[in-house]
């Protein structure tokens, strides 16, 4: 039984995943119905840049980014998420960011429906086309539901994929386009890597990406714990964290826990938040408490730029 916590009832719903776990959390500011597809589960309800810079939405016929690498500018655009920063844009349980490196374009999650997904590309001018990557952070229907819509809009990016994912959605994304298996740490791009496969009972990638003002990791859920992750991303590539960015799963968090959790960022190195998706309403908060104007609201529609440091 999946559920989902609002403000004043408690809604659980069947859940029908033929290849994939649903994950579980509260409810978006907007929930339309999720769309069923072949590559997911069912759900049924679902000026120069400066550093870290936050927009609502990102420049229209912008120049593209500088060369890739260190010293490249890095933008991430959250597409979907729980609650919209743009009003314009859909909101739905799950995570979807656009992440343009250098001159090269991936996205990191699809999002739970893929009607929503390619909505709130086309409200931002984003054209799937431009995406020559996607990566899959977890099996879990609110990250990986909306593939199939944007392999429908006839693009055939290159999926990294865990090794631990159901063969049968493996062979299903074989069947329209490249896919790679993820185990160990992998680099994606020159300075830009997956974490490889972490965690037990719920395995996850994250992305880690070098900048010339630090490390950014961008997570889906965090399931193998948001410190382990941030630890692993600092033996792939040295530096304190610039940008910390993504779903959490911290709802059932106690203040203590959440306490402790932002403590050993900290002496981690982590200067800058955007906490969304799955880490929920009270830990968000307490985020922001800590850390202040270096805490970087959330949502559909948010651009974040990390630009290239200045010497």
């Amino acid at each position: 039984m999946g559920c989902h916590k609002r403000p004043t009832l408690l809604v659980c719903w069947g859940i029908v995943a033929t290849l994939l776990l649903a994950a579980c959390g509260p409810a978006a500011t907007t929930t339309p119905a999720a769309t069923a597809t072949s590559l997911g589960a069912t759900i049924t309800p679902a000026a120069t840049p400066t550093l870290l810079a936050a927009t609502s939405a990102p420049p229209t016929n912008a120049p593209p980014p500088a060369a890739g690498g260190p010293t490249g500018e890095l933008t991430i655009t959250i597409i979907y998420d729980n609650t919209a920063y743009d009003t314009s844009l859909q909101a739905d349980w799950g995570f979807a960011a656009l992440i343009e490196y250098g001159d090269h374009t991936l996205l990191f999650d699809t999002g739970t429906s893929g009607q929503m997904l390619v909505s709130n590309m086309d409200k931002l001018g984003i054209d799937p086309k431009r995406i020559e990557a996607i990566v899959l952070s977890h099996a879990h229907a609110d990250h990986v539901n909306g593939l199939q819509a944007l392999l429908d809009k006839g693009i055939t990016p290159k999926v990294y994929a865990l090794s631990s994912f159901d063969s049968s959605f493996k062979d299903r994304v074989r069947a329209r386009t490249s896919l790679v298996e993820v185990s160990a740490p992998l680099e994606i791009l020159p300075g830009l890597h997956s974490t490889g496969e972490l965690g037990t009972s719920i395995v996850e990638q994250a992305l880690v990406i070098e900048t010339s003002q630090g490390i950014v990791v961008i997570t889906g859920c965090a399931h193998p714990g948001i410190v382990s992750i941030v630890s692993q991303a600092k033996k792939i590539a040295k530096g304190d964290v610039a940008l910390l960015v993504g779903g959490f799963h911290l709802l059932e968090a106690s203040p203590s826990q959440v306490k402790q959790i932002i403590a050993d960022l900290r002496a981690l190195g982590v200067r800058k938040i955007s906490a969304t998706h799955c880490t929920g309403e009270a830990t968000i908060a307490a985020f922001a408490d800590e850390y202040g104007e270096d805490y970087i609201q959330g949502g559909a529609g948010r651009v974040i730029q990390v630009a290239q440091k200045r010497k």
